[in-house]
């Protein structure tokens, strides 16, 4: 993880693309794939702690194990992104309380341990057969409200801090302007709600989850334009690399991705086409939800790569 480090703090190309070569997309996947498991997180947590895991097609069983395989393709980005593979290890050597690095290896084992618990509520099938006993062990469980209860707030602490994270990871890199803002963690932990409730609504089996779903994200989206508008306020009121980051997003090289592909299509168009839906003006459609998505993923895309561009001596952007 200080391969990260290194590529935020020492890279000063000024011809970078701005969709990004293919060798630089394991970051903002990674970003993308720990916000939107973040999100999922969060969802299941409320939706056991709320009970609907008496519900056999809770979205709360799904959830869990998808999430397991997103974190963990995540952290295999994050992986060939190290140029010293095999000591990745010594992050669970020690823990550092001012190193974001450090939190953020000991938040992911717990999360993995928090989806864990998630998924032994109602293991699926395939996986019931394969461990003996796990079906009597899942009886255990559900036997305890207390007990869902607990994991269900589990799920939600550790899906917010994993969410917080994942912008906290880039605003503590002070050398660049355009990520070194408070906000930037709230930006993408609500991005990360957003683009979670969007995908676990395509999938959702329950009708009032995937209603309540839709309404949540018009919540979040709403939110995030309004965040996101905060988030370049700050930046045009702060010292001149700082108006010069935002310049990057708002009319510079950035500007044609960030207006069409993260605020028209990831924000805009899914919360009108969704705010119909849910009035019953129109029927639900994928669109927005897809929408929703493909909007965060290119977020990250422009916000890391933007980020690199942007640093306290932009004589080169002149």
């Amino acid at each position: 993880m200080r391969d990260l480090i290194e590529l935020t703090t020492t890279r000063h190309n000024p011809h970078i693309d701005p969709f990004m070569s293919m060798w630089e997309w394991q970051i903002p996947l990674y970003l993308f794939l720990g916000g939107i498991v973040a999100g999922m997180m969060i969802i299941s947590g409320y939706f056991l702690f709320s009970q609907r895991y008496k519900y056999t097609d809770c979205a709360c069983f799904s959830t869990p194990i998808i999430s397991l395989i997103l974190i963990s393709i995540g952290m295999f980005f994050l992986f060939l992104d190290l140029s010293h593979k095999l000591y990745f290890w010594r992050l669970y050597t020690t823990f550092k309380i001012n190193s974001p690095m450090s939190w953020g290896a000991w938040i992911l084992l717990l999360v993995y341990l928090a989806l864990i618990l998630n998924l032994f509520i109602k293991p699926p099938e395939f996986i019931q057969t394969k461990i003996r006993g796990l079906s009597n062990f899942s009886l255990k469980i559900t036997s305890h409200p207390f007990l869902i209860k607990i994991i269900g707030i589990a799920n939600m602490l550790l899906g917010l801090m994993l969410g917080a994270y994942t912008g906290i990871l880039l605003s503590v890199m002070v050398a660049r302007p355009l990520w070194n803002s408070s906000i930037l963690w709230l930006l993408f932990l609500i991005s990360g709600l957003s683009t979670a409730a969007a995908f676990v609504h395509l999938f959702a089996k329950n009708k009032y989850e995937s209603e309540l779903l839709a309404k949540a994200d018009n919540g979040f989206l709403t939110l995030e334009l309004f965040v996101l508008f905060v988030f370049l306020i700050g930046l045009l009121t702060s010292t001149k690399p700082h108006i010069e980051a935002a310049i990057l997003l708002l009319n510079g090289q950035f500007a044609p991705a960030f207006w069409v592909f993260v605020v028209l299509m990831g924000i805009v168009l899914p919360l009108i086409i969704q705010l119909l839906a849910v009035n019953h003006k129109i029927k639900h459609t994928p669109v927005a939800p897809i929408f929703v998505i493909i909007g965060g993923v290119i977020l990250r895309f422009i916000i890391v790569e933007a980020g690199q561009l942007s640093h306290w001596f932009n004589a080169h952007l002149k």
